[in-house]
């Protein structure tokens, strides 16, 4: 009698498995080749090549100057047409590093005014920074933050200083008007910066330089009344570069401040 409950008890227990399902396992990704990785940035640097080897000629005052009356009254007839023209062709000039971009502010304030042409010059000018920081950024700018990352000793610390301050650099890049735009572009995706902060800082450092610029272009038809171009050296007079310099010194001032702050022991 046991042995027949303990075999009915063994029957009970035994009860078939059911068989799990196989996991799937992922298939690897195949990691971008070196040249897809860099081809934006590759694009970028030949065209910049390219059009600062045949275009700066055609991008000038003088070309502003024959073809003011033509764009005057294209303007008063196709006004939204031709700002959409003129943000598409300021944006391409930026993102490609071509020459002439002061000449793009000035013939903004011309056509458009103050407003109008600031509003523009600086959206047009942001989103084509926005454009060269992301090329640069999925090219050379994913492998050296990488590295950048790994790094140790005195890389990490100028990494990290880099970071505490970044909102400060990234505006001191901007308003300071020795930086080269294309630079204060390719660097920050370079040391990867967050794109966030690059965009916001970059919109409102170039409002002081624009400003000046667009300013100059309101009165450029009277200076080409006059058979002169315009003086691009307004941005270096006291009245203008004062208050741009106070503004970098109101940038720096966080890590200045950072820097002669005692350290607390720990």
């Amino acid at each position: 009698m046991a042995e027949q409950m303990s075999a009915e008890k063994s029957d009970m227990t035994e009860t078939p498995k059911a068989e799990m399902p196989k996991a799937e396992t992922p298939k690897p990704t195949r990691p971008k080749s070196g040249l897809a990785r860099h081809l934006p940035l590759i694009v970028v640097l030949a065209v910049a090549l390219i059009g600062a080897m045949t275009l700066k000629e055609y991008l000038s005052f003088d070309t502003l100057r024959d073809n003011r009356e033509a764009l005057m009254a294209f303007r008063d007839q196709n006004y939204l047409v031709l700002v959409a023209l003129f943000a598409a062709i300021y944006i391409i000039m930026v993102v490609f590093s071509l020459p002439g971009a002061a000449v793009a502010s000035v013939t903004g304030g011309f056509l458009f005014g103050l407003a109008a042409g600031g509003a523009l010059n600086v959206t047009s000018a942001t989103i084509g920074a926005c454009g060269i920081f992301l090329a640069a950024r999925w090219g050379l700018g994913e492998m050296l933050t990488a590295k950048l990352e790994a790094a140790e000793g005195r890389i990490q610390m100028l990494k990290n200083a880099l970071r505490q301050n970044e909102i400060e650099v990234l505006l001191l890049l901007r308003l300071v008007p020795a930086v080269p735009f294309f630079v204060a572009n390719l660097l920050p995706a370079l040391v990867g910066v967050r794109f966030s902060n690059f965009l916001w800082t970059t919109a409102i450092g170039i409002i002081p330089g624009a400003i000046v610029f667009t300013w100059i272009g309101v009165g450029v038809g009277e200076v080409f009344d006059r058979g002169e171009d315009p003086d691009l050296s307004l941005l270096w007079e006291p009245h203008v570069i004062g208050p741009i310099l106070g503004l970098c010194v109101l940038a720096a001032m966080p890590i200045i401040v950072k820097t002669l702050r005692p350290k607390k022991a720990s």
